[in-house]
């Protein structure tokens, strides 16, 4: 035969504390009682009473009268609990509910991002052309940021580069490159200037090879010596589609871009000059 230690713990599982289990199954079996009988038929204290009263009142598991003193009267049981069930699911969609609203904003905060950087390790400098001709054609939409020694100028010439360079610049993007307008590199350079793009002369500008398309991915190799103008010269050259790594070579760029000159103005003050005394 089921008692009060089986039911009070089912009550509990059923969403009530143990006070609250203890007062409805006390109105349950003896009928309703004001609260301070109902603390002294629990030994406890009538504010402790009062307060656990409130909340069953809430769950609608007890109905409080209308006279004074107030009698509070269980609800029958099968009632009881289906308030409390109908309760639970309104409680269930909220939280669903904001359990949607947390993924969304989440998203907006913590948007992940759609794949790891790429590295990869450009080896030849028929490569290295394959890759800036094909980003300039067909990847770069906005913008390429280069810095250039001079003998990459004369590749650029050579192995058309420079048509791709064009190419985006009909389309509307911008182009600038740092590089160095000397004498052995004065006709790789106006080249360049003849397509539009915005050249700066730096003086011996001989340090890192980079190109930046878009400010999104990049191209870049220190200290390129060509022995020879072929296809199959090993280079060693990075290319990356890091934004960070790129934010960097960026701000690289307008760091030496400040320092260099128009690259036309050198080269008028080069003509004007005359040919390097051998």
């Amino acid at each position: 035969m089921a008692d009060d230690s089986e039911f009070i713990p089912k009550l509990i599982g059923f969403g009530l504390s143990e006070k609250e289990a203890l007062v409805y199954l006390h109105l349950l079996k003896y009928g309703p009682k004001p609260p301070s009988r109902l603390a002294k038929s629990l030994k406890t204290y009538r504010e402790d009473v009062y307060r656990t009263l409130t909340s069953l009142v809430d769950k609608g598991m007890v109905n409080p009268s209308l006279e004074t003193p107030t009698i509070y009267a269980a609800v029958e049981l099968d009632i009881a609990l289906e308030s409390t069930l109908k309760r639970h699911e309104t409680e269930l969609r909220e939280m669903e509910r904001k359990k949607e609203e947390l993924q969304e904003i989440s998203k907006q905060l913590f948007r992940p991002s759609d794949k790891l950087p790429t590295y990869k390790i450009i080896k030849s400098l028929g490569e290295g052309v394959d890759f800036s001709i094909s980003s300039l054609t067909s990847l770069a939409e906005e913008e390429l940021l280069t810095a250039v020694p001079g003998p990459v100028m004369v590749v650029a010439s050579l192995f058309g580069i420079n048509e791709g360079v064009k190419t985006l610049i009909e389309r509307g993007g911008r182009v600038r490159c740092i590089s160095d307008a000397s004498h052995p590199n004065i006709e790789a350079v106006q080249e360049s200037l003849d397509i539009g793009v915005d050249v700066h002369h730096l003086s011996q500008y001989g340090g890192i090879y980079f190109g930046v398309f878009d400010r999104k991915f990049s191209i870049s190799a220190i200290n390129i010596d060509f022995r020879r103008m072929s296809l199959d010269e090993p280079i060693s050259a990075l290319y990356s589609d890091d934004p960070i790594y790129a934010a960097y070579l960026v701000s690289t760029f307008e760091i030496l871009w400040e320092q260099a000159v128009p690259a036309a103005q050198r080269i008028e003050e080069l003509l004007k000059e005359g040919p390097p005394q051998v």
